[in-house]
């Protein structure tokens, strides 16, 4: 018996169970019958059922010399008649049922994966029926679907094990400084208003992160929508051509009727969304709390003018968690859609269909961790856990439902800096399972306590322990490149990274370079930058 998870994969809508049936007979010529029957008024209508997908707890594929399937709603009162496929063409359906809700939902290959990997896990551990163990190659399918082309079964293969001789010695401790002050900020500035010694200045944000006054025009600058090198002057120039801009694209969406609307699918499908994550993103924060809260339309209205900026991508469940704290920052509609604009310009692949951005990091995620701990790699792979899909939520939207809101501001703008390397956020996830590498272990958790391990982290992190950690971490493979050169043709190369006194002195801003191993598949010589 396979029970096939739906809870929080498909979105609330009805469809007519027979109707689709219809639908897949026509395309695989298959015999089934409904068992059961319910009392309608037509004969043509007399085995048909009807109910709410979003109320789908789950499917359990049954064999009795024919295959058969048992609909579960979540509410346990309510019952269904079986699905019958005397002639074969239950897996087909089930396909059919897939492409279904991708053709319906594309978005819901990004965080309607991130939803079957994370939550529907979690959910069951604590109902009674699912508290069963989950069959590992049942999730690696699962990954398979949420991640297409993603291999979870790895197998060893030689040259690979040029891991097991490389020491990585002690890890260095590292120290970090206050936030930066706007008086520090200002002094960074030349009289035409010119940001100056900027190498310098990343350092100390990378060391301290910005203290809130400064947030609001440093983020600017960080994310890309500033020059470093751009006057006062400049940038009050490119504020005026931004907000022109900005309102042009705002009226393209504000301006269709109603009856467009009804005609173009794809932009109510957007509306739709987004009205419902704007009504349930950050609602505990003062700035979005409470009813016809302005905080809320202008979430909501950034978003919608970011689907006129880029209608291709349009938007996904996800999206508001990385505008929201911006928003905050900025407290200005306009500012606040440019910069998440530039930032979406960094996070981009990890919302597109194929999802090339959350593959690719996951596999380097893992090939890090295998040379940082191979105990602890190995460890999780003997409980099938060695692609460390928990993390898929971290990468997607960079720890923001796992920090408090604050620690949130703080690490994006340490992140921001590039420093001590562009994917520092990689780090981040090793310094967090550095720390429950321990427990993990030691209670001798299985795949499903390592999902729930995972997830109870969420609010109960320390950032300044975490970026202790993920610095040092850095340093310590830092200190071990004499050792990796002589494996050079194995393709493990890292980067240079000069650590130095948090009060002053300059930093060497880290030259992108490979790291990569044959064993793990074929990506971009640029994609793995640390």
């Amino acid at each position: 018996m396979k029970v096939i998870p739906l809870l929080k994969i498909f979105p609330s809508r009805y469809i007519s169970l027979l109707a689709f049936a219809k639908s897949f007979l026509l395309s695989f010529g298959s015999m089934f019958h409904f068992s059961g029957s319910l009392n309608h008024s037509h004969e043509k209508s007399r085995w048909a059922f009807t109910f709410s997908v979003s109320d789908l707890r789950s499917i359990t594929l049954k064999e009795e010399g024919w295959c058969f399937l048992v609909f579960k709603l979540k509410e346990p009162s309510a019952s269904l008649p079986a699905l019958h496929f005397h002639q074969g063409g239950s897996r087909e359906f089930l396909d059919s049922m897939r492409r279904y809700k991708l053709k319906k939902d594309p978005y819901v290959t990004t965080l309607g994966g991130f939803s079957k990997v994370t939550n529907y896990l979690f959910d069951a551990l604590r109902g009674t029926e699912e508290q069963q163990r989950r069959p590992p190659e049942e999730v690696a399918d699962l990954l398979g679907e949420v991640i297409p082309g993603l291999e979870i079964n790895q197998q060893e293969e030689p040259g690979f094990e040029v891991i097991t001789r490389i020491d990585l010695g002690t890890r260095p401790q590292v120290t970090r400084r206050e936030p930066l002050s706007a008086e520090d900020w200002t002094q960074h500035q030349d009289p035409e208003g010119r940001m100056i010694n900027v190498s310098h200045l990343k350092q100390v944000i990378f060391k301290g992160g910005l203290c809130h006054a400064v947030r609001k025009e440093a983020w600017k600058f960080l994310l890309g929508y500033f020059p470093w090198d751009s006057t006062l002057e400049e940038r009050k120039a490119l504020q005026r051509t931004k907000t022109d801009e900005y309102f042009r694209m705002k009226l393209q969406w504000k301006s269709v009727s109603e009856e467009q609307e009804r005609r173009n699918s794809r932009l109510r499908d957007y509306k739709s969304l987004i009205e419902k994550d704007v009504n349930r993103t950050d609602r505990t924060n003062r700035f979005y709390e409470g009813i016809d809260n302005p905080g809320l339309v202008l979430l909501h209205d950034i978003l919608m003018t970011y689907c006129m900026f880029d209608f291709d991508l349009g938007y996904v469940q996800g999206m508001s968690d990385l505008l929201s704290p911006i928003l905050y920052v900025m407290e200005n509609e306009v500012d606040a859609f440019w910069c998440f604009v530039s930032y979406m310009d960094q996070m981009h692949q990890n919302f597109e269909e194929q999802m090339q951005g959350m593959k690719t990091q996951l596999v380097q995620l893992s090939t890090l961790l295998r040379l940082l701990d191979l105990a602890f790699w190995n460890y999780l792979e003997s409980q099938d856990s060695g692609y460390l899909y928990f993390c898929f939520r971290w990468l997607l939207i960079r720890f923001k439902r796992e920090l408090s809101f604050q620690d949130v501001l703080r690490l994006w703008e340490v992140m921001w800096t590039d420093l001590p390397c562009q994917n520092f956020h990689l780090l981040v996830c090793c310094a967090i399972l550095d720390s429950e590498k321990q427990k993990i272990m030691e209670e001798n958790y299985g795949f499903n306590e390592i999902l729930k391990h995972i997830n109870e982290l969420s609010m109960k992190l320390d950032i300044e322990e975490i970026l202790h950690k993920a610095e040092g971490i850095c340093l310590q493979i830092k200190s071990c490149k004499v050792g990796l050169s002589s494996f050079k043709e194995e393709n493990w190369y890292f980067c240079d990274y000069t650590p130095t006194h948090p009060e002053g002195g300059d930093i060497t801003s880290v030259r992108p370079r490979l790291l990569s191993n044959p064993f793990l598949g074929h990506y971009s010589p640029n994609s793995f930058q640390i």
